[in-house]
């Protein structure tokens, strides 16, 4: 009993750290969720890119270890072409405040890429449930030409982390963050584009998803911009 008591208590551990998956269904889409180390906290919604949560694992621990409940959904579930990203988003964040492990209130939503696109097209007009958005090089191709109209539906802070030299698959082109930064200004929006001159898509990720650049990671870039993400949080999103 006691080596059964004390494998338990070495494994408990590990598993927290990975997270705790949940399949597709009638509560939310597919999670993986992390939860604080001590009680409970604030809910972030963190958004994959295109190829899946894996490579944003790391991320949304490292959320969790500051104190949030940090939720990690696919990209595919937020934005797609059968329109199911706002549905899917709206009940990810019902599922995650109803945890015992989130403290309630509004949720904040971190979205990568495809995700950084569904972060700012599902999520940005949901004021009552969504504090703050930050999305690193997101998808913007669909409404690189509607961006006066793109940017009117932004309801709730915006920061945007742009690489200079993206051009992956041309989804994520800075021209278009430019034209959305100059729109939701126009629109008087409360938004924030910050462009690394010498960055490329994934610049975060030091092991990037499949088909995106190789070699993209670029450390100093990283710092800057999880720094000025834990500012916009501390703001917005506030840790207890």
């Amino acid at each position: 009993m006691f080596i059964g008591w004390l494998f338990a208590v070495i494994a408990a551990p590990a598993t927290a750290a990975a997270g705790v998956s949940t399949e597709t269904g009638p509560e939310g889409p597919a999670q993986t969720a992390y939860a604080p180390d001590t009680g409970r906290g604030p809910v972030i919604i963190v958004i994959s890119g295109r190829s899946g949560p894996n490579s944003y694992q790391s991320y949304a621990a490292k959320l969790a270890k500051l104190g949030y409940y940090s939720v990690l959904l696919t990209g595919k579930e937020i934005l797609n072409p059968a329109l199911t990203g706002e549905a899917n988003l709206k009940k990810a964040i019902a599922r995650a405040q109803r945890s015992p492990h989130a403290i309630p209130g509004k949720a904040a939503v971190i979205g990568f890429s495809l995700g950084g696109g569904g972060a700012l097209y599902n999520a940005t007009p949901l004021s009552d449930l969504v504090s703050v958005v930050v999305a690193y090089y997101p998808y913007t191709k669909t409404w690189a030409n509607k961006m006066g109209w793109f940017g009117k539906r932004f309801q709730v802070p915006v920061l945007v982390l742009a690489a200079q030299r993206d051009r992956y698959m041309d989804c994520c082109v800075v021209e278009s963050m430019r034209a959305m930064e100059a729109a939701a200004k126009q629109n008087g929006k409360q938004f924030e584009l910050v462009v690394y001159p010498q960055a490329n898509h994934g610049f975060n990720l030091q092991t990037g998803a499949q088909g995106e650049p190789a070699g993209a990671y670029r450390r100093d870039d990283d710092r800057d911009a999880w720094q000025r993400t834990i500012e916009m949080l501390k703001r917005y999103q506030p840790l207890p």
